[in-house]
């Protein structure tokens, strides 16, 4: 039963990615020894960039061999562009890492059109999870951000794919994303697979994203598809910085 948001407070970078560090070790460590395998989904952005340097930097102390990495959205955009997700994790956390090849689930949204990308992945993951019929993925961990609009992943406020888990005969896993407000279509996973997930994290940071976060996370206004973040059977959790929380009652 979804018991509500919990809300960790940092002063600084240092302290945050600490904690991140913990909790993912923490969960990464108990589902190994309950079914030998981690399967998480990371954003790109900029955000959780000392994060993902702090994963790296505990290459020889995770087991990499045991987990399995994918993206909670992508521009459709190569690799190699500047915007791509992939890329962005690539260099900060997977290149160096003692993980196999076949243990990063990238988007492949270049050279398809973004609903074929869309559903290739789609396809990947129903095969990585042995789905059947309308089973969706469960994921043991997800991190996220929060733009300064409410959006998360590639789900944008008014978007009919925010909408998606209202509409429950649409089942989608991944969905196409194209707006004229923004620069690449982009590939997504929904928020029935986000709500899906065992553990929902914020990662939070920057003054410009108080007043979306006292929206999302105190008065959880569901105008906005972050407050929609709201996993059945699992956590959800912000870890935010004292700039990002500081309208926070």
């Amino acid at each position: 039963m979804n018991m509500g948001p919990c809300i960790h407070i940092f002063d600084d970078r240092r302290e945050m990615t600490e904690f991140l560090l913990r909790r993912w070790r923490q969960i990464a460590l108990e589902c190994i020894e309950r079914k030998s395998l981690f399967v998480a989904a990371l954003s790109g952005g900029t955000t959780p960039a000392y994060f993902y340097r702090a994963l790296a930097s505990a290459r020889d102390a995770l087991p990499w061999d045991k987990t399995h990495l994918f993206l909670v959205d992508e521009r459709c955009v190569p690799f190699s562009d500047d915007d791509s997700n992939y890329g962005i994790i690539r260099s900060l956390l997977t290149e160096g890492l003692n993980i196999p090849e076949g243990n990063i689930h990238a988007i492949k949204a270049d050279g398809l059109s973004p609903s074929k990308a869309a559903e290739a992945y789609e396809a990947e993951l129903k095969d990585f999870f042995s789905l059947k019929g309308e089973e969706v993925p469960v994921f043991d961990f997800i991190g996220l951000g929060i733009g300064a609009d409410g959006h998360t992943a590639s789900l944008f406020p008014g978007s009919p794919e925010a909408e998606e888990p209202l509409v429950p005969e649409k089942n989608r896993i991944a969905v196409a994303v194209r707006r004229e407000d923004i620069k690449h279509p982009r590939i997504s996973l929904t928020l029935t697979v986000i709500n899906n997930a065992a553990n929902v994290v914020f990662i939070v940071t920057g003054k410009n994203k108080a007043a979306i976060v006292k929206r999302v996370a105190e008065e959880r206004d569901q105008g906005f598809p972050a407050s929609r973040v709201e996993p059945l059977n699992g956590t959800l959790t912000f870890v935010l910085d004292a700039d990002a929380a500081s309208m926070l009652k």
